[in-house]
């Protein structure tokens, strides 16, 4: 996902934003009432940078059976409330169309949404609508993004509000290609575990030093062509290990972004990490020998070369010692020690002055 991208919520009106009474249509401010737990869910939404746009059918809007201000009138009390509370939509798109003369832009028809779905500027992977009716969840289908209902698996706003702010933060990668076919799965709220299969048993229990001291789960396997070197598992697991952890992390909103050093007997890593954003690299490193195990030496900047560029972050580490294998597993200790305050989820803001991770 990129962070420039939007996150919208296209939300209903009737029996989402407001209660529906018995004759299906608001049109007075007697017959207006809030959804309950509606304001704070949306005011939690808004911290964690959802935009907001009405999607609403009004059926004969603008008949006689339906006058302009008997519409305008509630609705602009219910924008007035909202407002009060610091809930503002950026866009309210409303369909005055009867059902029966399918327009275009009617739900669950596109029409009232094809602009921003041709601006190119939305996050299909984390936009939403929420409504109360199958059509909502039509739309949904319709424009290539999640649906939520209210009512139908959602008992209340509450629950809704869970499932997008603190939904779990997983990603799957399959990477394949003439030199190694791979499968990484992540989860950063599992805890810390580790269980992978590259054919190198020292990178093996490296990486699971890793994931167990960052405190997040991996599921990594790796077919690669071996019987040449190990430079083309080592770097390819590297990539698809970061692009999953970027993909889990999403906008990176809420989290520590920051980690910081790990004695190993006679070694010690200095390992910085700033999930930033922006892939930096900096390596400093002396090993006595050229390999542990099946592992080159040399191969250990280049895996951590290649994390910093698909998990798009600065990564900074220097290591002394005397002894080979206690230099390398103190620098993936050390990685992943630095990772787990930096992954950790702390709220909902945003880590950074510039508004954009």
């Amino acid at each position: 996902m990129s962070a420039s991208k939007r996150r919208i919520l296209f939300i209903d009106r009737d029996g989402t934003l407001i209660l529906e009474p018995p004759d299906q249509q608001i049109d007075s401010l007697e017959k207006l009432e809030l959804v309950p737990g509606v304001i704070p869910a949306l005011l939690e939404l808004k911290r964690a940078g959802y935009e907001m746009v009405i999607v609403s059918n009004q059926d004969g809007l603008g008949t006689d059976s339906f006058p302009t201000p008997d519409y305008e009138i509630p609705q602009k009390k219910m924008l007035d409330i909202f407002s009060s509370q610091g809930i503002e939509f950026c866009d309210v798109l409303v369909d005055p169309h009867f059902e029966h003369e399918n327009a275009p832009t009617r739900k669950p028809g596109i029409g009232l949404v094809l602009e921003y779905l041709k601006s190119g500027e939305l996050d299909l992977t984390d936009s939403w609508v929420i409504g109360d009716r199958a059509t909502d969840l039509m739309l949904a289908e319709n424009m290539g993004i999640g649906g939520l209902r209210l009512g139908d698996g959602f008992e209340d706003w509450a629950s809704i509000t869970h499932q997008l702010v603190n939904r779990p933060r997983q990603a799957t990668i399959e990477r394949k290609t003439n030199e190694t076919d791979i499968r990484v799965f992540v989860d950063l709220d599992a805890g810390g575990s580790c269980e992978s299969d590259t054919g190198i048993g020292f990178f093996d229990h490296m990486l699971d030093q890793l994931a167990s001291h960052g405190g997040f789960r991996l599921e990594i396997s790796c077919s690669g062509d071996l019987d040449i070197d190990e430079h083309h598992t080592v770097e390819d697991c590297a990539l698809a290990l970061g692009q999953a952890l970027n993909t889990a992390l999403g906008d990176r909103r809420g989290i520590g972004r920051y980690g910081f050093l790990l004695p190993m007997d006679e070694s010690l890593a200095q390992v910085a990490i700033d999930l930033s954003g922006r892939p930096s690299f900096v390596f400093e490193a002396d090993f006595p020998r050229d390999f542990v195990g099946e592992l080159s030496t040399e191969m250990v900047q280049h895996f951590f070369a290649s994390l910093s560029q698909s998990l798009a972050a600065s990564i900074n580490l220097q290591v002394r010692g005397e002894n080979t294998h206690h230099m390398i597993e103190a620098l993936f200790k050390g990685a992943g020690r630095a990772l787990k305050p930096a992954l950790t989820r702390q709220g909902s803001a945003l880590p950074s002055t510039k508004g954009v991770l």
